[in-house]
């Protein structure tokens, strides 16, 4: 009979999924923080325990997040279908719903995971020594894609002293600060009720970090 430890080494091992390239880990990872930054939609299924994907539904309250997430899904080879809802009486309100059909979900929902972890780990995991150019450029087109999507979707929470958002999520909360630090701007962080509060200064700061997002990152290196 073999031995335990032969047997062990002769089983499959999972294979890790391939890395993404530059541009589409920088759509991707936007599509990750939009998600993000809302609430859960309603579907009336069960819970799911991938936050991300989220059963490939998306609900925004702004036209402008929902026009960008269905432009980086575009640009990112998956089909999505927007649908427009209005209600309210004396206040009127819409919301936009995107959803992945059930065939490429799966597909989606891997894409947007990937992109996720490697966009959060270039901008939490510090410069590496020696880095390239290009890693540089591109670690600050993430940054800059965080705070696009964040002041999208996010809370918005405008002061006469400061810019800032409020968000659910600790994760992308941290990511903003750093990728503020990457563009050279100090952002604050204060925990809230039920949310986190990401803010940078008016003046300078605040000027860097709008004209930063409002650029998409769309010619790679």
């Amino acid at each position: 009979m073999a031995p335990e430890s032969t047997t062990l080494l002769d089983r499959p091992r999972p294979s890790s999924p391939a890395p993404l390239d530059w541009p589409t880990v920088a759509d991707a990872f936007e599509v990750a923080c939009l998600l993000r930054c809302t609430p859960r939609p309603a579907t009336g299924t069960r819970r799911l325990t991938n936050e991300t994907y989220r059963g490939g539904v998306a609900e925004f309250n702004r036209e402008h997040a929902a026009h960008r997430m269905q432009q980086l899904l575009d640009r990112l080879d998956v089909p999505v279908e927007h649908e427009l809802a209005t209600g309210g009486l004396r206040r009127r309100y819409e919301l936009h719903r995107l959803w992945v059909p059930r065939e490429h979900q799966s597909a989606y929902a891997t894409l947007v995971e990937i992109g996720w972890r490697q966009g959060r780990r270039e901008l939490l995991g510090g410069p590496a020594p020696g880095a390239s150019r290009a890693r540089r450029i591109w670690r600050s087109r993430l940054a800059a894609a965080a705070w696009r999507a964040a002041l999208l979707a996010g809370g918005r929470h405008v002061r006469r002293h400061c810019l800032g958002v409020r968000l659910a999520d600790r994760d992308l909360a941290a990511v903003l600060v750093r990728g503020a630090a990457l563009l050279e701007v100090p952002a604050t962080l204060r925990p809230g009720a039920g949310c986190f509060l990401v803010s940078v200064a008016n003046g300078p700061h605040r000027m860097r970090i709008v004209d930063s997002a409002a650029v998409a990152p769309t010619v790679p290196c």
